[in-house]
């Protein structure tokens, strides 16, 4: 396995795993979180953290909280504060490591979590967030003042590609924000996944860039 396994332990003494990556002239430090019922190094989630390190980031999967494969999305609604401190506990974790320029890239189900996370924080050390296929409407989004990005291939599934206009429309007010569906693409961005990093890291270059 790339990277260094640690646990990150949250206020009941539960501990999950995060997966580090560790640049030493890391350009930003990037938050990976898996869709519902992964890990942090499934297949996808494995991709984006070695590729996003390979373009120069520091990189933080961290496990989130899964239930069984056959649960529905709603079950999945009263485990939002649970998933909530563990993002602020990856922050806290890449902070004390001294990293000031922090994003989170977010897939599935972890987009909505993260969405959560970010409506309801008053820590303002995320910079930069990027949503991939999104299964679920975004929330808030008045409340988050940072560069969005809204990425989903062509080939995803019906609710994140039906979905994709109105979050265009709810984006579109920040300047630094956008949207790119990729082409031929499906949910899990299989053999395209050299396309989604390329337009990761586009963007969180460009973004860090305009904060120095």
């Amino acid at each position: 396995m790339v990277g260094d396994a640690l646990w990150l332990q949250q206020k009941n003494g539960h501990k999950f795993l995060s997966l580090l990556i560790e640049r030493p002239d890391s350009k930003g430090a990037v938050i990976i979180a898996h869709g519902r019922g992964w890990s942090p190094d499934f297949e996808l989630y494995g991709t984006l953290r070695t590729k996003l390190a390979d373009q120069g980031y520091s990189t933080l999967a961290i496990q989130l909280p899964v239930l069984p494969s056959t649960a529905i999305l709603g079950l999945y609604r009263p485990l939002y504060p649970d998933a909530r401190e563990r993002f602020q506990l990856a922050v806290d974790f890449l902070k004390a490591r001294g990293h000031r320029n922090i994003a989170i890239v977010s897939h599935s189900l972890g987009a909505t979590m993260a969405n959560q996370y970010l409506i309801r924080t008053e820590d303002d050390s995320v910079k930069a967030w990027v949503f991939v296929g999104i299964m679920q409407g975004l929330e808030e989004m008045f409340r988050i003042k940072i560069p969005v990005l809204d990425v989903y291939g062509s080939k995803d599934w019906t609710a994140t590609i039906g979905g994709g206009p109105e979050r265009e429309a709810q984006i579109r007010a920040d300047s630094r924000s956008g949207q790119v569906i990729v082409p031929d693409a499906t949910h899990f961005f299989e053999g395209r996944e050299d396309e989604l990093v390329k337009v990761v890291a586009a963007f969180l270059d460009k973004t860090f860039a305009l904060k120095r």
